[in-house]
């Protein structure tokens, strides 16, 4: 078994690394919130107190954090990134939503102090976190991947290879972006629906049977149809990855519909829905959700 650090103890984050535990290997944990650590410290994992103390010693370095920001904070901070701390031949994985620029920032930052680095987002929310399913999408170099299938294969069913640094950012930016793309739209036409007087879940059942249809619309549908908002992905993490989107493609003119679908979410924090699930986007357009 390896030794593992985790950095960023968040609702994904947290799961994760239970699974890396739970595989067997050697884990050290640290969170801004020292609460966070806790629970994996009573199930055996190290806790440290900076993600350089948490780097040091260990060959596989995962960070989870919410975005460009942090991440940079995490890795790069002179006293106490995990940089600092990581010792030669290490890997990183960043788990976390980042855009395509800072990944080959970090990549280029990390390859001249002798460590490796993968981007490695992931599809999935909670549920998937918490069986150990979740799907890769991984930038980087496939040498470098292959060292690092046996700590990813614990926290995954799926790896897949986007291509080289900066690439698996841009997959998981496209993955997020289809998800919040349809998402806005299932919520529009449940408030069509309504309006009509039709059983909307009778309608949607009905077009589920069709080849337009994803698992993902299935679930999302359900959740806005009962009310059930429990946050697995927030919005504001969303129109925070949207925005990302739109910014790495160059502006809202070359992409002006993920731009509109932004502005929706954007709406929907205005509302004061930001910190419920990605589904209560739906309360934009039927008022009795």
């Amino acid at each position: 078994m390896s030794k593992v650090a985790f950095i960023g103890l968040g609702a994904m984050g947290s799961r994760m690394a239970a699974s890396l535990l739970k595989a067997g290997h050697e884990l050290t944990v640290y969170d801004l919130v020292p609460e966070a650590t806790k629970k994996l410290a009573s199930s055996g994992a190290k806790t440290a107190a900076s993600p350089r103390k948490a780097a040091e010693g260990n060959e596989f370095i995962f960070t989870m954090v919410r975005d460009d920001e942090t991440s940079r904070k995490v890795w790069l901070d002179a006293t106490n990134g995990a940089v600092a701390g990581m010792k030669p031949g290490a890997i990183a994985i960043e788990c976390s939503t980042i855009t395509p620029g800072w990944a080959r920032e970090l990549h280029n930052a990390l390859s001249k102090t002798g460590t490796a680095m993968l981007e490695a987002p992931v599809s999935g929310s909670t549920p998937q976190a918490e069986k150990g399913t979740l799907v890769f999408l991984v930038g980087g170099d496939a040498q470098t991947l292959k060292s690092a299938e046996k700590v990813l294969t614990a926290v995954g069913s799926s790896i897949q290879h986007a291509g080289p640094a900066g690439a698996g950012a841009l997959a998981k930016l496209v993955t997020n972006t289809l998800m919040g793309v349809g998402l806005s739209t299932i919520a529009e036409m449940i408030g069509m629906l309504k309006r009509h007087g039709v059983d909307a879940k009778q309608v949607l059942d009905a077009v589920a049977g069709t080849a337009m249809w994803t698992e993902h619309l299935t679930s999302d549908t359900k959740s806005m149809l009962s009310g059930n908002f429990e946050a697995k992905f927030p919005i504001k993490l969303l129109a925070k990855d949207l925005g990302y989107t739109v910014t790495t493609a160059g502006g809202d003119a070359l992409v002006p519909t993920v731009s509109a679908v932004r502005d929706v979410f954007l709406k929907a924090i205005d509302e004061k829905l930001g910190d419920l699930n990605m589904t209560a986007v739906v309360k934009l357009f039927d008022k009795d959700s």
